[in-house]
């Protein structure tokens, strides 16, 4: 008897593993569906990916805000002209929990525009927190910041 229950547990936390590393993967796909969405100004997709209760706080804002303002920043950039040009995700943590995922990564991004001085290049730490919905996963929390003086 204890033989047998030994080997449902071993079996047991096998499949929690290999759920839980491709929810990791999948999330990790979503956060650079994320980015390419944006890349590509593609502002429906991009919304797509965002829970209706969201609520983050992006570093270009003073206070949270919810998903009807998600794509300030974007329009902010995009009507003066200015696009992401490429971009570089370091992923850096990760943790699943049920339905229920935070990651956290910095982000190198390279912007052009119309002007000279449009050009620039940001680096961001950002943290999601994702809710499985369906069979997908929606970003319903957030917060972003610049890196600090070592660039971390």
């Amino acid at each position: 008897m204890l033989k047998t229950i030994s080997i449902l547990l071993a079996l047991t936390t096998a499949a929690f593993a290999q759920n839980s590393a491709k929810d990791e993967a999948q999330v990790w796909n979503l956060e650079k569906a994320y980015w390419e969405y944006v890349k590509a100004n593609d502002l429906e997709k991009y919304r797509a990916l965002w829970h209706e209760d969201f609520v983050g706080w992006p570093f270009i804002s003073s206070a949270p805000v919810r998903k009807d303002h998600i794509t300030d920043w974007i329009t902010a950039n995009t009507s003066k002209g200015v696009k992401l040009q490429s971009f570089s995700i370091e992923e850096l943590a990760i943790r699943v929990t049920g339905d229920v995922a935070i990651n956290h990564y910095r982000i190198k991004m390279a912007w052009t525009g119309p002007q000279p001085a449009d050009a620039r290049t940001d680096t961001l730490r950002i943290t999601h927190t994702w809710l499985r919905t369906g069979d997908t996963w929606k970003i319903i929390g957030g917060m972003s910041a610049p890196v600090n003086s070592d660039g971390k």
